[in-house]
This record gives structure tokens, C-alpha cells and sequence, in this order.
């Protein structure tokens, strides 16, 4: 099956009631700013998370006892960030980390433990079911797998016209609602003559196409992106990102893009923040964070993203990390990082790191007296271009990185927010 990817002059516009941009409303671009934890900000804020906590109980053995001690599994342990109307925060980290609950959160599919969420100015973190219901209009997600999310006994027309029918969007005549449900399989790309289809009669970025139009179909505000292009075929990712960054464009959504492919994360998103065994340790808009990172970590997962030059992967220190992500059943004290870090001291084992302001009003790129930094580098061969192994720390950058005139916390004119959960940050050029 071929998966055609119409231009965006082809797609029709949507037909309820909300705004929809036209050429002569202003749409997101790139200079949609995301705010990072409590700062003033000077956009039209979204979404708030406060201080957010998920703690899954612990499983229960023979006779109701609980296994282990500990009060149970700290999936997402305390996070804090905000996302502009219209902007992209992409959320990226190992497995296990916290992303999917994360998305599951906002979207109040899970209840949270602790915290707080705030969307389009009010609190929903406690919401009943009763008032859960108009909110879901407003914030959906697609979710990473396009088979198991589409039920294989409806045609992919009573798929989309589900949430249609639930929230009252659409007329009970049966006309319109296949003329509306035509609409959006054709604003995802898809014939609008496969309305009596069924899911397996498509291929995967198809599928994932259509779990695109529905949760497109309410209009929402807000949508939760959870991994949508791990589970495609390489040559599918690149039209499932374009499209996505075009209903963007065209209709100003808002999205929180969870992946683990970091060179989709820096196409798509205007601010990124790496999450670790539930916790944020690094937040930044993309340019910053992809070119003067500062948690190890992060440096870690760059150093493994690939590069199509031979001569440039030579060049650079390939970070591997020893051991596996620890359980966050029982974490780690204080750095939760601090087992697998080439660089913890005494005092990361001892004291957790504050999200800390970094931006380049102070001075970083050297390290602390008497702490080497000796990261777990692979072998390299001699430069071709007589550069050292390492590159000396450059300048601060004091421009707002990626986003001319905005900064990262919607400030014009500002130096851009880097936060950082770390006791020795340091800028290290990893690609």
C-alpha cells in the first residue's frame, strides 16, 4: 500500500465552530516560544505542570502482602514545566523514564499522586468524570502504536466519528457525518473513499494516519504525541513528522512530543526536556540543548544519536553508559543519575541537584577544581583535521539559540532559560 502525503494547499478546512487558521490569521511558527517551570511569561500560557507526581502502588504476593519495601513505584517524582499555545515541547529519555505516564497524566487518563496540571488557565488535576468529559475535546493523544489503538472490528469511518458522536461535533444525520469524517481522512492524507475500510486493510503509517483524524476531530487545543513514529518504518517517519509539523502550521495545535529518536525531537520541537527515572534534569529550547548541553546525561544520548558522515563520527566521543537504568521502585539517593556518571563526587550521592537556572548570565564550560572529566568514550582515531579530542570551551552564548528575538520563557529579547539538575554542569560539544 502507498502512503501519499498531500500538500497542504489539497486539505480542506475544518468545519466546526472554533477558529481555524486562514491566510490572513497569524499561525504558529517558528518563533513559538515554550516557558520553563515559574518563571513570568510574557505568552498566552497553555499548559502548567506543578510539581507533578505518579506513584503506581507496589504489586501484592501471597496473601495480600506487598513485595519489597517502599511505598510503591515513582513513575513521574516531582516535574515542573509549561508549554505556550502553539509551541512543541518534546520529552525524550531512556525507557522507564516517565514519558508516556507523563503524557498520560496531562491528559488525566492517570490520576495524579501529587502536583498539579493547569490547562488554558484552570486546574484539572482533581476534575470529576462528569467534568472530564468537555475537557476531552480539548486534549488528545495519538498513541504510539496505530494497530492496537484502532479497534479492528469498526471501519476506520466509525473510528474517527467515535469521538464526533460522543462530544455532539457533528449532526446525527449520517451524511454529515461521513462528509465530516471524509474531511479529516482527507486532511491526514488518506482517500476519503476508504471510509469502509477496515484497519488491517491499511499499512502502518496509514493506520497511524488515522489515529491522527481522530484525535484531530474534536479540534482540540492540546495533543499528546506518545512516541507516534517508533513503531513505523523508517521511510514512514519523515511523512508522520511532516505532517504533524504542518497540522501545526495550518490549524495551531499545541504539542507534547514524546520520542526517543532525538533527531525527530529537534525537527519537530521548539523546546526539549530529557527526563530521567521520572525526574527532569535538563530543559532547554532545541538549539541550546543540541549544541550546549550540560547534564551529562543529555551528552550521553546525543553522543548516540548517528551521523551520516564517516569522517564526523570519527571525530567525536561515542558516550556509553555502563549498567541499566536503575528501578524506580527504589531509586537511587539524591543524583539519581550519580551510579552511571563519570563525573559524581561525594556530594551526588549525598545532596539532590536543583533544576537550576543556567543560562549563560553565569560562567560554565570548565569544571569544578579537581573533578576530571573522564567520560566513558570509545577509542578514536587521529584527526584528519589536526583538531584536538575535545574541543575547548567556546564562549557563553548569549543570543537566544534557534529563536531570534524570544526566548525561551516567551521574554523578547531575552537570554534564553537552560535549566539544569546538576551539581557539576559543564558544555561539552557532542555533535
Amino acid at each position: 500500500m502507498t502512503d501519499n502525503h498531500p500538500t497542504t494547499e489539497d486539505r480542506p478546512a475544518a468545519t466546526d465552530d472554533r477558529p481555524v487558521a486562514t491566510d490572513d490569521r497569524p499561525v504558529a511558527t517558528d518563533d513559538r516560544p515554550v516557558a520553563i517551570d515559574d518563571r513570568p511569561v510574557a505568552v498566552d500560557e497553555l499548559v502548567r505542570v506543578d510539581r507533578l507526581t505518579k506513584v503506581f502502588p507496589a504489586g501484592q504476593g501471597t496473601f495480600g502482602r506487598r513485595r519489597g519495601a517502599g511505598a510503591g513505584v515513582r513513575a513521574v517524582d516531582g516535574i515542573s514545566f509549561s508549554i505556550a499555545r502553539g509551541a512543541t515541547l518534546g520529552l525524550v529519555g531512556e525507557s522507564g523514564s516517565g514519558k508516556s505516564t507523563t503524557g498520560r497524566l496531562l491528559s488525566r487518563l492517570l490520576d495524579p499522586t501529587a502536583g498539579t496540571v493547569t490547562f488554558d488557565g484552570r486546574d484539572i488535576t482533581r476534575l470529576p468524570s462528569r467534568q472530564l468529559r468537555p475537557l476531552r475535546r480539548d486534549i488528545q493523544m495519538i498513541f504510539q502504536d496505530p494497530y492496537s489503538s484502532l479497534n479492528p472490528r469498526h471501519t476506520i469511518g466509525a473510528i474517527i466519528a467515535a469521538p464526533l458522536r460522543v462530544q455532539g461535533l457533528a449532526s446525527d444525520s449520517g451524511q454529515a457525518m461521513r462528509a465530516r469524517v471524509r474531511e479529516l481522512l482527507e486532511l491526514v492524507g488518506l482517500n476519503p473513499e476508504h471510509y469502509n475500510r477496515y484497519p488491517h486493510e491499511f499499512s502502518g503509517g496509514q493506520r497511524q494516519r488515522v489515529g491522527i483524524a481522530r484525535a484531530l476531530a474534536t479540534r482540540p487545543k492540546l495533543v499528546i504525541a506518545d512516541e507516534p513514529v517508533s513503531a513505523l518504518d523508517v521511510s514512514i517517519r519523515a511523512q508522520i513528522i511532516n505532517l504533524l509539523d504542518d497540522l501545526r502550521a495550518e490549524l495551531g495545535l499545541t504539542y507534547l512530543f514524546i520520542a526517543h529518536d532525538l533527531s525527530m525531537v529537534r525537527h519537530l520541537s521548539d523546546t526539549v526536556a530529557v527526563m530521567y527515572l521520572g525526574q527532569i534534569v535538563e530543559i532547554a529550547d532545541r538549539t541550546t540543548l543540541f549544541e550546549h548541553s550540560l547534564h551529562p546525561y543529555t551528552h550521553a544520548l546525543l553522543s548516540a544519536v548517528p551521523i551520516p558522515d564517516p569522517a564526523s563520527t570519527r571525530q567525536r566521543d561515542r558516550i556509553r553508559l555502563h549498567g541499566d537504568v536503575p528501578s524506580p521502585r527504589n531509586p537511587p539517593s539524591a543524583c539519581r543519575f550519580h551510579p552511571r556518571c563519570w563525573k559524581a563526587q561525594d556530594i551526588c550521592r549525598t545532596e539532590a541537584p536543583p533544576l537550576a537556572d543556567r543560562s549563560p548570565a553565569g560562567s560554565l564550560g570548565s569544571s569544578p577544581a579537581g573533578l576530571a572529566d573522564t567520560a566513558p568514550t570509545e577509542p578514536r582515531g587521529p584527526s584528519p583535521t589536526g583538531r584536538p579530542d575535545t574541543p575547548p570551551p567556546g564562549p557563553p552564548d548569549t543570543t537566544p539559540a534557534g529563536r531570534p528575538g524570544t526566548s525561551a520563557t516567551g521574554s523578547p529579547g531575552g537570554p534564553p532559560r537552560h535549566q539544569v539538575a546538576c551539581h557539576f554542569p559543564e558544555e561539552r560539544t557532542v555533535i
